[in-house]
């Protein structure tokens, strides 16, 4: 990756994903919720029957959660705690795109996960003498996984696949590196 720091931020831009579809979800959430509330507290006054719950009532329910049986108090505290964490954990972690950042020194160079798999399917068909038909590869961040369904009555050299295929790999020079693991179907095609 280059060290020029336009493309340092360039790269960064185009790998991380931003966390706005959740903010705008939780946002549209809260405004629904509060507008209901100010709804049913406007209707109160108004002396309107309620939509839903009359404010009162609400408080009233609000307050009386400790005369509710232990076990459920306590499974609503723990799923209302395990969705703050987890959406803290969302809120504080970045988000991934399936991107990679090849190693250049001339320019900020993206590649998309399923570019790199479709060159590591060409040349993982190539040295395992399989059809390219037969080849599927899946490309997350930091793994390759390379699946040949072999042609009836010829084998696959599963080290020279292997090989191919970490060659070709460390020859993009990957930035997060990407390791390869290669499966071979026990079941095989005939040929055409």
């Amino acid at each position: 990756m280059s060290a020029h720091p336009i493309y340092a931020r360039v790269t960064r831009r185009e790998t991380r994903s931003p966390r706005s579809v959740l903010a705008i979800t939780l946002a549209v959430i809260l405004i629904v919720v509060f507008v209901w509330v100010g709804t049913e507290i406007v209707l109160a006054l108004l002396g309107q029957p309620a939509l839903l719950a009359a404010p009162a009532d609400m408080f009233a329910s609000a307050l009386g959660v400790g005369d509710l049986p232990g076990g459920i108090v306590a499974t609503a505290g723990i799923v209302v705690a395990a969705l703050g964490l987890v959406l803290t954990i969302a809120a504080l972690t970045q988000g991934r795109r399936a991107r990679h950042v090849l190693g250049t020194e001339r320019a900020a160079t993206v590649v998309d996960n399923e570019v790199i798999a479709s060159a590591l399917a060409r040349h993982a068909s190539s040295a395992g003498n399989v059809d390219p038909d037969n080849t599927t590869v899946s490309v997350s961040h930091r793994r390759a996984v390379v699946y040949l369904t072999p042609t009836s009555g010829i084998p696959v050299n599963r080290d020279a696949v292997s090989e191919a295929v970490t060659q070709q790999l460390a020859s993009y020079g990957l930035h997060p590196t990407v390791r390869a693991r290669v499966r071979i179907s026990e079941k095989a095609k005939v040929g055409a």
